[in-house]
Parts: structure tokens; sequence; C-alpha cells
């Protein structure tokens, strides 16, 4: 026999009720997966639920529209599977579900499927706009979840939307106490049980190579790569930089890190004894997919369970697929490797043979001029860059030989072609030299007291090594357009290309510190909430630190006190809504106590007589109170003015009753 929900018809305000809310279940879910990703599921959707509006579409068109998402999906993802293909996939089949929606149970499948995508999109963005289109989310599926129970039990009369809200509400405020106790006090692991399926589209960001051009994306995208929070002096911004990934291996086209650096200890660095000069910071960093890490110039030791490498870079044990905080210590070295090997030296100064004739010539003629004074060959580089060449992000692809190309013909690019144009030139005259990538500057919010530094800050330097100081910093592009490196440009300010940054003039930074600051807010108190967090809960209290056992006993505790609560909001939720009603029935209690209760079938003005014939003191206000309530209750609840029923309540309220002087036959119990 064909189950009864399944051939419940939706009305058309049920349909649409339902439509929405499995819509605002997958919004957030489709912003966070590419623009062209989730404009075509979002399309697709919206043409599905179009289409089988008025009755459902043919199992085989239903069949050809999945298969065709579903190719586009992986066409677009690629064929590696990770989270974000996972989430797209789970859109697509919640575009296709509407196509197939009929009756009441299809409906609440619907809404059941649609509830996972909120879930889902939290393995891509932790965020607080995240979080609040996903509340609504939810909040609408059980609207109209609550609905579709109704429509089964027959109720066809309208409730209205602020009702079902108000059922909502009160859902949400009984888990709240046990969800809120669960987040802070349920014992944390230090480290995840199992790992997170990397992302599949990766973001843009820093990567371990580096070709002439490639950075464009990079370096237009002002999404917030790293906050840092100096405790203490804070660095000038000309010595925030950031260290990233070192490229030593070039093919003559694309610089890579180098083979023969892997595994080795980190090379030796001597440091001053200024204090002034050691920076004690904090900084968080964004979610990138990868291990590598960033560090001010240069990290004193690697934190917690991270690793330093042989040139100082740092790298995470895991992929770095969440926000993660770092206490952190650097100091500029007086001395960086300052013997180096011949293998490293032979590496560092390795050029592809035939490359660059041009600028190798140029060199050559340099190192016979210097001789054997490396500093000045550096100089003389420095100032040529000074002199003749200019700072632009409209360059055309490098060709064949990128250096000669950019030293003698266009003189004009960036960050990536003046330090591998500028390496090369070192590497030819005998200098063993390298790129290094990361991020400089950084924009100081003060509203908040730390500073920002964003994707659109990637850049990247050289180091040469010079004999008795070892690897030193050189920035060719610093020499040709400071304010591009030291953020001194207004047009660089955050929020200047925005569209609300258009609409002030190009000044929207008091917008985007708030903007900024909340995020980081929320980043310190809900996203960096961790098992040292944790175990520092109770520290204002003067308990130190927490142990497993102790939060177990918290978090028990806690968790009791939250289901009383339920169980109390539950038991509360029962009571009569009407307020006159539950006046009334307060009364009949109190009457109860005395043995004077009133039977279930008995009407209220029978109910009274028999109370005047005990001879309890209080028959006569009593036989009052009830005709008014009779009156009230099935006479059109009207005693002649708006406020009425408000006085009865009151007089129901403070009605008190006098025991009898002898109790009559039959104590009028419930039975």
């Amino acid at each position: 026999m064909a189950d009864r929900r399944s051939v419940v018809a939706l009305d058309p305000q049920s349909r649409r009720w339902t439509m929405a809310a499995a819509a605002a279940c997958v919004l957030p879910l489709l912003l966070q997966l590419p623009s062209p990703l989730g404009l075509l599921i979002g399309g697709s959707a919206v043409a599905v639920a179009s289409l089988s509006w008025r009755k459902p579409l043919h199992a085989l068109v239903r069949l050809l529209l999945t298969v065709a998402l579903l190719a586009a999906v992986i066409t677009l993802s690629g064929t590696h599977f990770g989270r974000d293909t996972g989430c797209a996939i789970l859109a697509a089949m919640l575009a296709m579900k509407p196509a197939e929606t009929r009756g009441v149970r299809d409906a609440r499948s619907l809404l059941g499927f649609a509830l996972f995508a909120p879930f889902a999109t939290f393995l891509l963005d932790q965020g607080p706009v995240s979080l609040l289109l996903g509340l609504a989310g939810v909040a609408l599926a059980l609207m109209a979840l609550l609905r579709l129970t109704d429509i089964e039990s027959g109720i066809r009369e309208a409730i209205t939307t602020r009702d079902r809200f108000s059922s909502v509400g009160r859902l949400v405020l009984l888990g709240l106490p046990l969800a809120l106790a669960a987040f802070w006090l349920f014992p944390r692991l230090a480290t995840p049980l199992w790992g997170v399926p990397e992302r599949t589209l990766a973001r843009t960001g820093l990567s371990d190579e580096m070709a002439p051009g490639d950075w464009i994306d990079l370096m237009a995208d002002d999404t917030p790569a790293l906050r840092v929070r100096f405790f203490g002096t804070t660095p000038p911004t000309s010595q925030m930089y950031w260290r990233g990934p070192v490229l030593s291996d070039f093919d003559g086209r694309t610089w890579t890190r180098g083979r023969r650096t892997a595994g080795l200890p980190p090379a030796t660095v001597t440091r001053g004894d200024a204090q002034d000069a050691r920076w004690d910071y904090q900084v968080e960093i964004e979610p990138t997919e990868r291990r590598q890490m960033v560090a001010l110039e240069l990290p004193i030791e690697a934190p917690g369970d991270t690793r330093l490498g042989h040139d100082h870079e740092l790298f995470s044990p895991r992929p770095l697929s969440s926000l993660t905080r770092w206490r952190m210590q650097s100091s500029p070295p007086e001395t960086f490797e300052a013997e180096l090997a011949l293998p490293l030296r032979q590496a560092a100064l390795a050029l592809p043979a035939g490359s660059n004739p041009r600028t190798q010539a140029l060199a050559a003629r340099w190192r016979s001029d210097a001789g054997t004074d490396d500093e000045a060959i550096v100089r003389r580089a420095m100032q040529w860059i000074r002199r003749d060449f200019a700072y632009t992000l409209s360059t055309p692809l490098a060709g064949r030989h990128s250096a000669d190309e950019f030293l003698f013909d266009q003189q004009e690019g960036f960050c990536e072609h003046f330090s591998s144009a500028f390496v090369i030139l070192m590497r030819g005259a005998g200098i063993p030299a390298r790129v290094v990538t990361g991020y400089v500057g950084g924009y100081r919010n003060p509203i908040g007291d730390y500073w920002l530094v964003r994707r659109s800050d990637a850049h990247a330097w050289a180091e040469v090594w010079l004999d008795g100081r070892g690897w030193v910093r050189v920035d060719p592009t610093a020499a040709v357009a400071p304010e591009r490196i030291y953020d001194t440009l207004d047009d660089r300010r955050p929020g200047a290309d925005s569209l609300f940054g258009r609409m002030l003039g190009g000044d929207a930074s008091r917008l985007f510190n708030a903007t900024d600051w909340l995020r980081q807010s929320w980043n310190q108190l809900v996203l960096g909430f961790d098992a040292d967090r944790q175990s520092r809960l109770l520290r204002p209290l003067g308990i130190e630190r927490l142990d497993g056992v102790r939060l177990g006993l918290l978090f028990a505790l806690a968790a009791l006190s939250a289901l009383l609560w339920m169980a109390w909001l539950s038991r509360r939720a029962e009571r009569q809504r009407d307020p006159v009603l539950r006046a009334w029935h307060a009364l009949e209690r109190r009457y109860r106590r005395i043995g004077l209760g009133r039977e279930p079938d008995e009407p209220a003005t029978t109910w009274a007589r028999r109370v005047a014939r005990s001879g309890a003191g209080s028959a006569d206000e009593l036989l009052r109170l009830s005709q008014r309530f009779s009156n009230w209750r099935y006479a059109g609840r009207d005693e002649g003015s708006s406020r009425a029923p408000r006085r009865l309540i009151v007089s129901l309220r403070r009605h008190r009753p006098s025991p009898p002087h002898a109790a009559p036959p039959g104590n009028g119990e419930y039975r």
C-alpha cells in the first residue's frame, strides 16, 4: 500500500516555502564555490524549479540534466576529488531535486537533503557571513517543515509566518545551551583524529615556483593572507618582509625550490644582541591548502610542531586547510650561512646553457671592471635599475630570454621581472644568488591595532651571497618603486576599489577597518578557540589550566543543566497558550489543594455553586469570576472593552480560596 504522505499534494504556498527554504540552504555553499561553478549550479536550480513547477519532469529528462550538470562540475573542478568537488556535487544534486518534488514526502526529502548544504559550507569557510546565511537557511527549512507537518495533520487554517518563526525560535532556544556547553567545554584534541581532504581548485597565493608574468591574478587579489599582532616593539614597514618559498633552481623560464637543500638542517645564523631588533608577534594565517608558512625575516625558531627548512622557510606538518595562529619571534641576521658548501654554491650559480646571452655578456664585463668586489657589482646593478627602469603591471608575456627582454628591451615590469632578471645578472657575474618570495609591508588597522597583509602584497626579492656576511637581502623592485613596496599610495588603501569605496570617493577605509576587525575578532573568539585556549578557560577564576578530567566533569555538569533547561522549557511549552485559560486553570489548582477541585466535565458555574454549598468563604467571589469567565469563553470573549481580558486575568490571579467549615461529601478531586 502506498504511503499516504507520498500522495498528499503540495499547495502552491507550501511549494514556494519549500523551494525558498532549499535555496536559502544552498546559497552559502554556492558563494564559496568558484564563480563559474556557483553560477552554473544556481542557474540550473532556477531552471529546473521553473520547468517542474506545474508537473514533474520526465524521468529521462531528469537523468540527462543530472548527467550533464555532473559532467560540467567535474570538468570545471578537474579529475582530483577534494572538498570543493564534493560540495559542488552536493549542490548539483540539490539543484536537480526539485524536478521530482510532487508531494509532501518529496518536499520533506528535499528539505532534509538541503540541510546538509549549510554544514558542507563550513568545510570551505568558517566565517561569520557563512554562519549567518547558514542559520537563515536552517530557520527557513524548519519553518517549511512545520508547514508540511500541518498539511499531513490535516490542519488547513492559516498560520502566520510570525507564529512559525516563533516556533522555530523556541526550538533554537531549546537547544542553544547544550550547543554552547559542547563548544566551550567538550574536551578538544590538540590534533584532529582524521584529515580533511584538500581543495581541488587551488586558491591564489604563494607557490613553489615562479615565472615572470604569472602573478597578475595574485597581485589583483585583495583578500587577507595573514593578520599580525606585535607585542612590544613594532618593526618599521620597510623591514616587514614576510619570508615564504626560497627558489634556487632555474630552467630558463621558471624558478623552483632548490632540490639540494631538501632535508638539510637550518643554515647557521648569527644575530645581534639589540633587543629593539627582536620582534615578538602573533600571526594568523588564512587557509592556503599548503604546508608553506610565512614569517618575518628571519624566524628565530620554529613554533609548535612546525619545521624550519635549510633556507629558514617555515613548514606546517599539515596543509593549512583552516585558520591557524602561531606565536613567533624574529630578528634580522648579522650573518646568514657564512660558509656556503660547494654543492650549494654551484646550485646558486647555475644557469641554463645559452640562455639570456646579452645579460651574461653584461655580467662578464661588470665582473672584469669590478675585479673581486662583489658588492660593487650589486651597487652598480641597483643604480642602473634606479636610473632607467619603471614599475608597471602591464607587461607582455616573457619569451625565451626573459632577462634579456626585461633588462635591454622593456625596462619595465613588476617584482617577478626585477627579482628574476637581477638574480640571473648576479649569477652571470659569479655571485651566488636566489629568489625569495613572500609578502612585504602591511596595513595597520587602527581599530584592532593589528597589521593586515593581503594577497596583493605578494612580493619577490633577491638574496645574494657575500663573503663574510652570507646571504644578504637585495630588493631591486624597491629601487624603482618604493611606494609599491611600502604601501604609501592612497590608491592602495583597503577598500578603495570596492563598490562602497567608489561610492565614498575612494575612501572606504573606516568601513573596511570595522568589517575586518569584526572578522579578526571572530577568528580570535571562535575559530581560534583550540585545545590550549580551552584548557585556560578558567584562568580569570584562578584556575591556571584544566586537564581532560576536569573539562569532562565541567561538560557533564553543563550538559546536565542544559538538559534540565530543555525539559523545563518543553514542559512549559505544553501549557495553555491563552493567558486567560492559563489563569483559570491556576485558579482551579488552588481550589484542588483544599479538596474543592473541579471535575473535568463540570461547567464553571456549576462548580462555583458546589463550592458555595460547601461553605467556603470565597464562594461569592468565585461565582462572579466563573460568570465572567463563562461570558468570555462562550459569549464572544468580549466583556465590553479591549482591556477586559486583562482585568479578568488580574482578578483570576488575585483570587484565593478560603477553606470550608466542613468538607462536603465528594472532594471533587480529579479521577
